[in-house]
């Protein structure tokens, strides 16, 4: 059968609806796992997945009638592009879907941090009204610094402009893109001028461990430290470090190098990040909520081609 999906994670209704009226036929199998796809997938010349498994070669080489892969979300390290490029097959993506959610979470969480929202609550439940210790720093003046500029750092700089805050970025990928939210400036000024750090980035070889002990001695001043990019751009165990050398004042951490248990219970770094209250931490749903699970199925599909003709 040619144009063809098969939907192997959960999308929103409007994706199966909108790739239907553009001429696809979408089969929506969102429990399936690995071994399911690989039994049918040569049939399909569509697939649509969050991240749910690695569609590597081997997958692809199970489909030899697959032209593109829609990835609900904006990062696709979970596909080996460059195979996909060799193979001649298509790749979408929907980070506009989810930058506003993005850049929403970044701010709640680095407010929450700030002011010692998670400390103060489990002390006001177990009794305790400790005023002093829960003394807060105000955001009006400080600089945040952004790494990425793309749909998410965009998003956190438009959602901090009301703050009145100087916002400045760095991109090794772009040139020119200053606005009217953020200032464009070297990796240098971001290290000596950041009162804040978060990373907008996708996981590459580049980014992979971007911060680490290394990058986070240099900077200037202790910063409050955000990550809702990918978990293997920053080390735990690098990030406890700092805080403990007063480098990073408190951190925000909505996704890790692993995630989900069991595995993540067994990492040599776990029950040091229990055991800070100086990290904040949420289960990578920075860019998952009710608004951003119809949105990201609605311009995924709508990035689908027209079948013109049956072809």
């Amino acid at each position: 059968m040619k144009n063809n999906i098969l939907i192997v994670d959960d999308l929103h209704p409007s994706y199966m609806e909108i790739a239907g009226a553009k001429g696809y036929t979408c089969d929506y199998h969102p429990d399936f796992k690995l071994v399911d796809a690989l039994a049918v997938i040569g049939n399909y010349e569509g697939l649509a997945i969050r991240s749910k498994f690695e569609v590597d070669k081997a997958f692809m080489d199970a489909a030899p009638n697959l032209r593109f892969i829609t990835r609900a979300g904006a990062g696709i390290d979970n596909i080996d592009g460059d195979y996909a490029a060799q193979k001649g097959i298509e790749i979408y993506n929907a980070p506009e879907g989810n930058s506003d959610a993005v850049g929403e979470h970044a701010v709640g969480m680095l407010l929450a941090l700030m002011n010692k929202f998670n400390i103060g609550n489990l002390e006001v439940r177990d009794g305790k009204w400790l005023r002093e210790e829960n003394r807060g720093y105000e955001l009006k003046g400080r600089t945040v610094g952004i790494i990425g500029y793309g749909h998410m750092g965009q998003s956190f700089a438009r959602k901090l402009s009301g703050f009145e805050v100087n916002v400045i970025a760095y991109d090794k990928y772009k040139t020119g893109f200053s606005d009217r939210y953020a200032r464009e400036v070297s990796m240098e000024e971001i290290v000596k001028h950041s009162d804040i750090l978060s990373l907008h980035v996708p996981l590459t070889a580049e980014t992979q461990y971007l911060a680490d002990d290394e990058y986070f001695f240099h900077f200037k001043k202790p910063i409050f430290f955000i990550n809702t990019s990918r978990g293997k751009t920053a080390k735990v165990r690098s990030v406890l470090n700092a805080i403990e050398q007063g480098k990073i004042i408190g951190a925000a951490l909505d996704v890790l190098e692993v995630e989900k248990f069991p595995a993540l219970g067994e990492q040599e770094w776990y029950a040091d990040l229990c055991k800070t209250n100086k990290v904040i931490l949420t289960p990578h749903v920075a860019g998952w909520t009710f608004e951003s699970y119809r949105k990201i199925s609605e311009v995924l599909a709508g990035k689908l081609p027209v079948v013109v003709n049956g072809q």
